[in-house]
């Protein structure tokens, strides 16, 4: 009787611990409301640890509300996550190291970080792929750019935002004409 005892509490231990992992990683959805509709990505920490928990705490801190997607390209991204409406840039936290190589490809709906031609310069800007950009992915020398996550939500808004008009702005080309604002961004 003990030792069934014991096995059972065993088994409901280990239930336990895996239950309590799982949620950890399945509480990865960020959610972004623009006026143009929500965005719901699915990030993905086994492939890009550092990558996720830099964004996460971006998200936690209030960083991307009130800002814009302030570069639209159609057939290419759209990018956000560094200047409020009126072109100033947010301030933000240390560079993080580029994890690029990671098995995750640039494609139609994932989202990756933006940078400079410093493969390490990644902070809190981010983009949204609106087309299979292989040319952005690491390998045969290039560093590329490390994707994080995918759209699981509002692809749709993703595209309506992708085909808004474009002018230069704030010393910036390829800046909506009509902003296009991050009202609100959590996890969910």
């Amino acid at each position: 009787m003990k030792r069934s005892l014991f096995i059972l509490f065993l088994l409901f231990s280990l239930f336990l611990i895996t239950s309590c992992n799982k949620g950890e990683t399945m509480n990865e959805t960020a959610v972004f409301e623009t006026n143009k509709g929500t965005i719901e990505i699915k990030l993905n920490r086994t492939a890009a640890p550092i990558t996720v928990e830099n964004f996460v705490q971006y998200v936690n801190d209030g960083q991307y509300d009130g800002t814009v997607f302030h570069r639209v390209i159609e057939g290419f991204m759209i990018q956000g996550g560094g200047f409020t409406i009126d072109g100033k840039q947010k301030a933000v936290r240390d560079p993080i190291k580029i994890e690029s190589d990671n098995g995750l490809k640039n494609n139609l709906g994932t989202i990756a970080m933006a940078r400079t031609s410093d493969p390490n310069s990644a902070t809190a800007q981010f983009f949204i792929n609106t087309a299979n950009n292989d040319f952005l992915n690491y390998g045969a020398g290039a560093d590329g750019y490390a994707v994080f996550g995918k759209v699981v939500s509002g692809l749709d808004v993703v595209q309506k935002i992708e085909q808004v008009s474009t002018t230069t702005k704030n010393g910036m080309q390829d800046w909506p004409e009509e902003d296009v604002i991050v009202t609100k961004a959590y996890m969910n």
